[in-house]
């Protein structure tokens, strides 16, 4: 895809001082060139029209349905969000995830794959520190 260039004149004024220290502003046209500029695409046929904005889900505020029903979970067009069903009727497992902030490295054992992977990261972010502000 090939650019036009522009050529233009261009004018800068130069503050000079002469013999007898007097002030006088001496102006020099050059030319210049640059890439010219792309008009902005916009969405629809005609000019002049309004873009389209964007607009994201409604924010459910009724106290009752959000106690009541799994807001946002359904991911189709069609239909509504699922009830939330009884504690019993969802497997035990589910209620012993560790939701809580990340463990620290002395925290974990050293013979598991965590604490390897947790090592390993550590590593990088103070290798990425010490190496920040050297160039190749």
């Amino acid at each position: 895809m090939a650019h036009s260039v522009l050529h233009c004149f261009k004018r800068i004024n130069l503050p000079v001082l002469n013999a007898y220290n007097d002030l006088f502003v001496n102006t020099l046209r050059i030319q210049s060139r640059s890439y010219a500029s792309k008009k902005p695409v916009t969405k629809g046929k005609g000019k002049g029209m309004v873009k389209e904005v964007f607009k994201g889900p409604e924010v459910c505020k009724d106290p009752v349905r959000l106690c009541t029903h799994a807001i946002g979970v359904n991911i189709f067009k069609q239909g509504e969000d699922p009830l939330i069903k009884p504690k019993e009727e969802y497997p035990e497992w589910l209620f012993q995830l560790d939701l809580g902030p990340p463990k620290n490295l002395n925290e974990l054992e050293p013979d598991s794959r965590e604490y390897w992977k947790l090592l390993r990261k550590e590593h990088i972010w103070r290798h990425n520190k010490l190496h920040k502000g050297k160039k190749m």
